[in-house]
């Protein structure tokens, strides 16, 4: 494949990653862990590129997150060698993938109840090595998770006495604005582990949402933010970023022009995700303020003009900013990494649809 010499070159629709924003947005959040004395271990969840993972590493990340055994050898096979995995993982199969990706790198999982501990076990018991494995604590996101600290310390306890298994810890995902419930939560869980003679090595926590108020669950001793390398707009609207540090947008074209106030773009729920998380419309077109993406169907972007400061014609293209990055890199095969105008290089997203 030609490389791209501008954007100017780049079929639509098409992921442009803006490098110098990737760049200052993983500074900061590193300058901010070490601030805190909190290990930064980033989801690659919303990059899904072994080369922008390594890069998180250079810069201070102790290791990354993935949440699927897919994304693990995935990011493996690219030479990340330190992954924790903060998922149940089920099934005959999964385990012995599992068991596989051990054998070369180090990684760690997660469990919130017998069965998952179990099925660990089995895999693990015998091996050279026995797994870590965190329990994973429901903290009020009311996601996966056992319900108090005395679930989580019997969970524990079951860990530690499982064939093949070495109790890595506690883990969370904290709901957004909620750290000092989380904070009492973890608290309480570690004066129970502490009374028991169970040491706690990590206390996984964070999010991007509230990643620089990570601090404030004082028991957390890692964190593990996502979207923070190129935001989006909920995060904007939360008040967590800006759309200076937005690294990704969708370039798109507009290809009908049906009525005065109506727009159709060549990107659709194929290119755009049809989250909204509170957002208004399905995205923002940067160079038509006012402009509301109404409607997603497969391969259109349907735009309501009718408010817009500008409204762009028939060929022009457009760069819209998601409402959620994440599953906008799992939508495309490649991304285009830019800086200003200029194309700096065309990498694969070499995890796309690794989900299982």
């Amino acid at each position: 494949m030609t490389l791209p010499k501008t954007i100017d070159d780049i079929e639509t629709p098409a992921v442009l990653i803006d490098v110098d924003r990737v760049e200052a947005n993983l500074a900061r959040a590193q300058a901010y862990a070490d601030e805190h004395r909190l290990a930064l271990r980033p989801h690659i969840k919303t990059h899904k590129l072994p080369a922008f993972a390594k890069r998180q590493v250079e810069l201070g990340a102790v290791g990354i997150t993935c949440q699927k055994l897919g994304e693990s050898e995935v990011m493996a096979d690219g030479g990340l060698s330190d992954i924790y995995m903060p998922y149940n993982i089920l099934g005959k199969a999964k385990l012995a993938r599992l068991a596989a990706l051990a054998d070369r790198i180090t990684i760690k999982v997660t469990a919130d109840s017998l069965p998952v501990v179990e099925g660990l076990s089995g895999a693990f018991a015998g091996r050279a090595a026995p797994i870590a494995v965190l329990v994973e604590c429901d903290t009020g996101a009311g996601r996966c998770g056992v319900q108090s600290p005395e679930a989580a310390l019997a969970l524990a306890q079951a860990i530690d006495r499982a064939p093949g298994l070495v109790f890595g810890g506690l883990m969370t995902y904290p709901p957004v604005g909620g750290m000092a419930a989380v904070d009492a939560y973890l608290g309480e869980a570690l004066r129970l582990h502490e009374a028991a003679g169970l040491e706690v090595k990590v206390v996984s926590a964070g999010n991007t949402p509230d990643l620089y108020r990570s601090h404030l669950v004082t028991h957390a001793t890692e964190i593990r933010p996502g979207t923070y390398i190129y935001n989006d707009r909920s995060l904007i609207n939360r008040g967590a970023a800006t759309h200076a540090d937005c690294a990704l947008t969708v370039l798109t074209t507009v290809v009908s022009r049906p009525t005065a106030d109506r727009a159709v773009l060549d990107a659709g729920s194929k290119a755009l995700t049809s989250d909204l998380l509170g957002c208004v419309g399905y995205g923002e077109i940067l160079e038509a303020p006012g402009a509301v993406i109404a409607g997603l169907s497969e391969e259109h972007g349907h735009v309501d003009l009718s408010a817009a400061t500008a409204r762009p014609s028939v060929g022009d293209r457009v760069r819209v900013l998601p409402n959620h990055a994440c599953p906008v890199s799992n939508l495309f095969d490649i991304v285009h990494l830019v800086s200003g105008e200029r194309v700096v290089d065309v990498l694969p997203v070499a995890a796309r649809g690794k989900v299982t």
